[in-house]
């Protein structure tokens, strides 16, 4: 699970949202009743989008090339990359009624859930996409016919695609839980790496004491996470239990399966006795307490703290997350991947995902005229041809990546490589849409990419993640795996799934918060937590999740 802090008012605003949207509802959605604004010739969108410090979409080359390629004039409603208040500011377009003609989105910033895209679609916000599609999009088309999952991601129960998820075939963002170790450390304490949780406690008592980082201060930090990011709790829970991953995007991860029975694994004993061990770290001060309160930016500051090294350990989907590739001290160097650890019951689990993200990114609203509607769907159309991808992922040929040279070897070397990417530290900023555009990245194109074999080179960075996640293959358990994103619930109770989850992701999350830092007894007050789990509505949660499973199944 992930440690965040859920804000009271997202919950609120949930509920808020179906009283303001609901009365604005367009019928069809075929925008035919909505008059387009035009400027310059162009038509004019309203899109709401994340960008962080680097990132000015009025400015960026991407956004021209598409505004010229499709006649669009951008208005651009913005956020940051911090999740927390990205979706925040996102729930309160809606329940205003102020929202965009178009959602351009990052699955792991601001992605719609499953559940949030059924209640607009039944709303009538969430404009079907496809006849659009049909009429105007033949490589989305292609996509979904020859990729079952994807289809089957993106198609409702009553048979609209509302809104597209991205589809970014991820070989390392399949096993998200992660633990990136300084073996540099490790080194110079004459350590081994980790294998087992006590052998994990041993190493991040002597990252607290004797003084790693060489500066004669007691400063360094065993473990620390964020909250946007952070796979703490999954990453330790896998020596004890199952730990179902949750949304690329550090969502909660609450069910598993026993056979074809939805149940989950946040009420076992086994989870209890998980959080015994992660408290007993977070006791002994083995865990920083800002792992359940910083956002990405603190983290990385931490992690690039020009004084000294700072971090032990991260468990993190990959280390760019809290230091800087290519760092002038090459500090970034000395992180390496940890194995799966071994629990003192034998138990060794990593929790698998999809490969590509479980949230949804592109959804055209009722606010859309019928020719904004089109020239969205057509440059999104384009996004998913292999020059698209290239120029709104990496950038203009020649800035942001060039065609292969000789030697030059591929990410999986058995075959072809097609582009290499420009390495960050040498790339102009503001080049690329980057995650904002990572909607067609099959496995096929993303091994092609040309990675040099020196891992700890920035440009073989992909590599590097590449052979880590290796040590976690093999170590999930696909029995218990819930297939999250194929199983859909129908929308007749899409209301009431999304203000389950949203009161569930919230419970568990302070409750385990409340275990691990020790305001809480769990051996006293784990039986309340277990009980209060029915409360907040746990019992119908997978009732209703299980009827979904149950159609999923019998192919309906």
């Amino acid at each position: 699970m992930h440690m965040r802090s859920i804000k009271k008012t997202v919950a609120v605003l949930t509920s808020a949202t179906t009283l303001a949207v609901a009365g604005c509802s367009s019928g069809s959605g075929d925008g035919d009743g909505v008059k387009p604004e035009f400027a310059g010739g162009k038509v004019v969108i309203d899109t709401f989008a994340p960008a962080n410090a680097d990132l000015d979409l009025a400015t960026n080359p991407v956004t021209k090339l598409m505004s010229d390629k499709f006649k669009i004039q951008f208005r651009w409603q913005t956020t940051t990359f911090d999740a927390g208040p990205a979706k925040e500011k996102r729930q309160i377009a809606l329940a205003s009624g102020d929202y965009p003609d178009l959602f351009l989105l990052i699955p792991w910033v601001d992605g719609f859930s499953q559940a949030e895209v059924l209640k607009l679609g039944k709303q009538g916000v969430a404009v079907p996409l496809e006849n659009l599609i049909k009429e105007n999009a033949p490589n989305i088309q292609k996509a979904l016919d020859s990729n079952k999952t994807l289809k089957e991601m993106s198609t409702a129960p009553d048979g609209h695609i509302y809104a597209l998820p991205q589809w970014s075939d991820c070989f390392h963002c399949t096993y998200p839980n992660k633990l990136w170790i300084n073996t540099a450390w490790l080194k110079k304490l004459h350590l081994q790496m980790p294998k087992t949780t006590e052998e994990l406690r041993t190493v991040l008592r002597a990252f607290k004491t004797k003084d790693p980082n060489g500066n004669g201060k007691a400063d360094e930090i065993p473990m620390t996470a964020d909250v946007q990011d952070g796979h703490l709790i999954d990453y330790l829970m896998g020596a004890f239990a199952y730990p179902p991953a949750g949304a690329n995007n550090g969502g909660i991860g609450l069910l598993t399966l026993d056979g074809d029975k939805v149940t989950t694994p946040v009420d076992k004993p086994e989870w209890r006795e998980g959080l015994k061990y992660i408290h007993s770290l977070f006791q002994e001060g083995l865990i920083d307490p800002a792992s359940f309160t910083q956002n990405a930016e603190a983290l990385q500051a931490t992690g690039n703290n020009p004084d000294a090294v700072m971090i032990g350990s991260s468990p993190l989907l990959h280390p760019a997350i809290f230091v800087q590739l290519g760092s002038k001290d090459g500090r970034d160097k000395q992180y390496d991947a940890a194995p799966p650890l071994t629990g003192p019951s034998g138990k060794s689990y990593s929790g698998m995902n999809y490969p590509s993200s479980s949230t949804f990114t592109f959804m055209l609203t009722n606010k859309a005229s019928k020719e904004a509607q089109v020239a969205a769907i057509k440059m999104l159309d384009y996004i998913y041809t292999t020059e698209g991808t290239e120029t709104a992922v990496m950038g203009p040929e020649g800035v942001g990546w060039t065609k292969p040279g000789p030697g030059d070897v591929a990410l999986d070397n058995s075959v072809q490589p097609l582009y290499k990417r420009t390495p960050g530290s040498e790339a102009p900023k503001n080049l690329s849409w980057d995650a904002m555009a990572q909607y067609n990245l099959t496995l096929a194109y993303r091994n092609a990419q040309v990675t040099p074999m020196d891992i700890y080179a920035e440009d073989g960075y992909e590599r590097r993640l590449f052979q880590a996640t290796k040590l976690y293959e093999g170590h999930e358990d696909k029995a218990q795996f819930f297939p999250t994103v194929s199983v859909w619930i129908d929308p007749s109770v899409s209301s009431e799934m999304a203000t389950l989850k949203t009161n569930l992701d919230s419970y568990v999350t302070q409750g385990e918060l409340a275990f691990v830092t020790g305001s809480k007894n769990i051996d006293t007050d784990w039986d309340a937590y277990v009980s209060g789990l029915d409360g907040v509505g746990m019992k119908r949660y997978l009732e209703l999740n299980q009827q979904a499973y149950d159609k999923y199944k019998a192919g309906q």
